[in-house]
């Protein structure tokens, strides 16, 4: 593999870190600026809401760039944006800091693929992609673990500076090693992305894809705080459980992959769904019990992102059917409603959490993945009326 794939991956390991070691920070944040645990959360979700924001509108208004003039510009942002929350002289200047990260983060994403796929040759182009992408779930095993230990030792700055060394390393990387005449396609208009939107089935997925991982980041976002004020942890130990939860995500997002290829994506994402609601419910009553708690932890990494494979592969086989002219933009906007369920679970965790506790977020954070499961279930309903006859199709509607 080319060195400068290895540059992406440094990218997508810089990127990952600080979408997620924000959550290991609020308590830290949230005393040093002495703002609420809410108004930190915001911190997640605004972030988030630019990488919606970005993914889609930015790539859209950026097509016609060069690639690598483009993801220079990127890594540059997302480097001055991290120095911004570093010497970020309050909670405004933090919001505007995570906003501009998270805006180069959605087009980083949206053009990763691209130049990941044309560093190789075809036939590797699927292990190209894989090795881009194992700069995120790295970022889970090791960096936000060790961006939240330098958080708490040496202070919450200083995590973004860390970073910021990072973007620096990753920016070098690609100006020296990613090449400068890359080919590509214009990518879709606003209008063509509109027109997905539009599409009833792909829209369901898109909704299941927000509420589902919604519901996990409604008592995510506020993890610190639970090990921390309920489990009696050390701000120093909330690391070592994020260490815990990172390595079981690394093997929770290969298993949800085998479990989508062996019973295809439906029965595997009622499966992770059902497991995510059961496991968030059980937090509810092992929270103040340590060693209890980290076992929940554990478990809930091995299913949180184990929908992951299996929405993306569902999405894609239903834009094939429904929208075969835009199933890149497709797959995209679904990358836009994760993180827009982010965006939505933190916001709504904070109310949950000046309204009526702390440890109200772990079981109304279960409901709400129960009612991507119902979604789920409907979508594989709907997926078996469209393969019968038309005669079958009349009477399982009119209940015969």
């Amino acid at each position: 593999m080319p060195i400068a794939l290895f540059a992406l991956t440094i990218s997508a390991f810089a990127i990952g870190t600080t979408e997620f070691v924000i959550v290991g920070l609020i308590p830290t944040i949230a005393a040093d600026l002495r703002i609420t645990l809410p108004s930190a959360g915001l911190l997640v979700s605004l972030y988030a809401l630019g990488v919606a924001i970005g993914a889609p509108v930015l790539t859209a208004l950026t097509g016609r760039l060069p690639r690598k003039a483009l993801l220079l510009s990127l890594m540059a942002l997302f480097t001055l944006g991290n120095l911004l929350a570093w010497k970020a002289p309050g909670y405004e200047s933090l919001i505007l800091a995570r906003i501009l990260t998270g805006l180069a983060h959605g087009v980083f994403f949206s053009i990763g693929s691209t130049i990941a796929t044309s560093l190789v040759p075809k036939e590797k182009a699927a292990s190209a992609i894989a090795i881009m992408f194992t700069g995120l779930t790295v970022a889970l095993v090791t960096g936000v673990p060790l961006g939240t230990f330098i958080g708490q030792h040496f202070g919450w700055r200083e995590t973004f500076l860390a970073v910021s060394a990072l973007g620096l390393v990753a920016f070098v990387g690609s100006l020296m090693f990613v090449p400068a005449n890359i080919r590509h396609s214009a990518p879709a208009s606003l209008l063509q992305q509109a027109k997905v939107l539009a599409e009833p089935r792909l829209l369901l997925v898109y909704a299941k894809t927000a509420v589902g991982y919604g519901g996990s980041f409604i008592p995510f976002t506020f993890l610190a705080p639970i090990l921390q004020d309920v489990s009696g942890f050390s701000a120093g130990a909330v690391g070592l459980v994020m260490l815990v939860y990172g390595v079981s995500v690394a093997a929770g997002n290969i298993w949800g992959g085998r479990l989508a290829d062996r019973h295809g994506p439906i029965p595997a994402l009622k499966i992770v769904f059902l497991l995510l609601a059961i496991v968030l419910f059980t937090l509810t009553f092992t929270a103040a019990h340590r060693w209890l708690v980290v076992a929940t932890v554990l478990a809930w990494g091995a299913v949180a992102f184990g929908n992951v494979p299996g929405l993306q592969v569902y999405v894609v086989k239903q834009a094939e059917r429904y929208a075969p002219d835009a199933v890149d933009v497709a797959s995209g906007l679904n990358i836009a409603a994760f993180n827009l369920g982010i965006a939505g679970a933190a916001w709504a965790g904070g109310l949950i959490v000046t309204h009526m506790g702390l440890m109200h977020t772990p079981w109304i954070g279960a409901l709400v993945v129960l009612v991507a499961l119902g979604l789920t279930a409907w979508s594989g309903r709907l997926d078996r009326l469209d393969q019968q006859p038309a005669s079958g199709r009349e009477l399982a509607a009119s209940g015969a």
